[in-house]
């Protein structure tokens, strides 16, 4: 498989270079070229198949012989060795649950691949690097643990310190090690735009930086596989068509099921769930693109983002060019990604309510951002009453417990909290490194901390 940067002014490469460079030179993101095709025998076999075989078959058509197979198998069952429930909820919605994970949140999908194929790639060449990531929530913690302690990767991440929970942040700032968590005075995409200037800033090069959000594609292909895993799990013919509703803020998770309908999934129609910050489905209804700057501050505070990164790669899917700045320089097909995906924006007041109703009719506690994906439906549902009949899955996207008083001031119910989080609660926390006020704050911090 090779890749091209969705700002087209960059060498194309393979993959082991896209998910070790994580950003292009041109700062565009690395999309494939082409993608791989899976027949509808194959796809209809997975109905008997566990989530590893699926993965493995899956992840192969990206990576070629790229990892030996035994490999592969080994980083595959020991990344994804966490259970992912499908609960029926009407006759034909279904909730996925993707929370499960060692940090409760579906990042620790693609965090955990990416850091064992990175470890795997790094060994084999002797080689050290250090991974820049930005986060609105979720990305952080998943990124911080999953690279925990391997000792040729460092991890700095940066966090908007005053939108996130305290869980969320404990997760990054009690590990310590080879792991840096920066609180700043900003929004997530302020974050975003700190680590993109520091991947083209010349100076930095002797850092061998690289990326673990969404920026990088090898978190994007592990988000595949639970559209793959869901869809299997409640159709009862081969070719069936699904609606799938997807919480999103920076898009990776959108974009990884874009990938698995391109790959021959038989998907009906993606529902776009954002919060407040409406950027996308504004797009979509006028054709007119504009940031939210600053980002709207949401109770499902991952997807508090103003200019979703991965909208890049959504654009070049359909024809299209965005780049980082947010500027079109080609339309996408309109007819096409309208076709395809129809996106809503849901307040606070109305998420607020899905978790209130969603408790009160099938007494299950949902959490904010699987919230946003379920009240989404919904309007999907009331305004396309002649697809009732077409299942649907929507995903929760982390645990409840991670976003406790909100849940008890709704609902007046303390989530049950995971082990896994339950033994960070009383962890002290490694001190803000350092004030981070601008980039050249920043840049100072790096160039000190990497030497040489």
């Amino acid at each position: 498989m090779s890749f091209h940067s969705t700002n087209y002014n960059s060498s194309h490469v393979d993959f082991k270079t896209a998910v070790l460079q994580g950003q292009a030179i041109d700062n565009g993101l690395y999309m494939l070229n082409n993608i791989p095709r899976l027949t509808d025998d194959t796809i209809d076999s997975f109905k008997n198949m566990d989530f590893i075989d699926i993965a493995n078959i899956v992840i192969r058509k990206f990576i070629g012989n790229i990892i030996a197979q035994e490999k592969l198998q080994q980083i595959v069952n020991n990344a994804l060795n966490f259970k992912i429930p499908i609960e029926k909820i009407t006759n034909n919605d279904y909730m996925c649950y993707l929370d499960r994970g060692p940090t409760c949140s579906f990042k620790d999908f693609g965090a955990r691949t990416l850091a064992r194929i990175m470890e795997h790639f790094l060994e084999a060449d002797n080689k050290n690097i250090t991974i820049l990531t930005a986060t609105s929530g979720d990305t952080g913690g998943a990124v911080a643990q999953a690279f925990y302690k391997m000792s040729r990767i460092k991890v700095v991440v940066l966090y908007p310190k005053n939108e996130i929970s305290d869980l969320q942040r404990k997760q990054m700032t009690t590990l310590g090690e080879n792991v840096v968590a920066f609180g700043i005075n900003g929004k997530f995409d302020d974050c975003q735009k700190l680590v993109k200037t520091a991947f083209s800033d010349k100076e930095l090069s002797h850092v061998n930086l690289s990326s673990a959000n969404s920026i990088n594609f090898g978190r994007l292909i592990p988000q595949t596989l639970y559209y793959f895993w869901s869809y299997s799990r409640i159709v009862g013919k081969k070719n069936e068509k699904v609606i799938f509703s997807v919480p999103s803020g920076n898009f990776g998770n959108l974009t990884g099921g874009l990938i698995a309908k391109k790959m021959g999934l038989p998907i009906k129609r993606f529902i776009s769930a954002v919060n407040e910050n409406n950027e996308f489905p504004t797009f979509l209804k006028t054709g007119v693109y504009t940031k939210v700057d600053p980002s709207i501050n949401c109770i499902s505070n991952a997807m508090n983002v103003g200019h979703p990164s991965n909208l890049a790669r959504i654009f070049d899917l359909y024809g299209g060019q965005i780049d980082e700045k947010g500027v079109i320089h080609k339309v996408p097909n309109m007819e096409e990604l309208r076709n395809d995906i129809i996106s809503y924006s849901i307040s606070d007041e109305s998420t607020k309510d899905a978790i209130v109703n969603f408790y009160n009719k099938y007494k299950k506690i949902i959490e904010p951002h699987g919230a946003v994906g379920w009240a989404a439906l919904q309007l999907y549902r009331n305004s396309y009453p002649k697809n009732n009949d077409i299942k649907s899955l929507t995903f929760e996207t982390a645990n409840p417990s991670k976003f406790p008083e909100e849940i008890i001031k709704l609902i007046d119910i303390v989530p049950k909290m995971p082990y896994s989080l339950e033994v960070i609660q009383d962890k002290s926390e490694f001190p803000n490194p350092k004030e981070i006020n601008d980039y050249a704050n920043f840049k100072e911090f790096l160039l000190e901390e990497f030497q040489g």
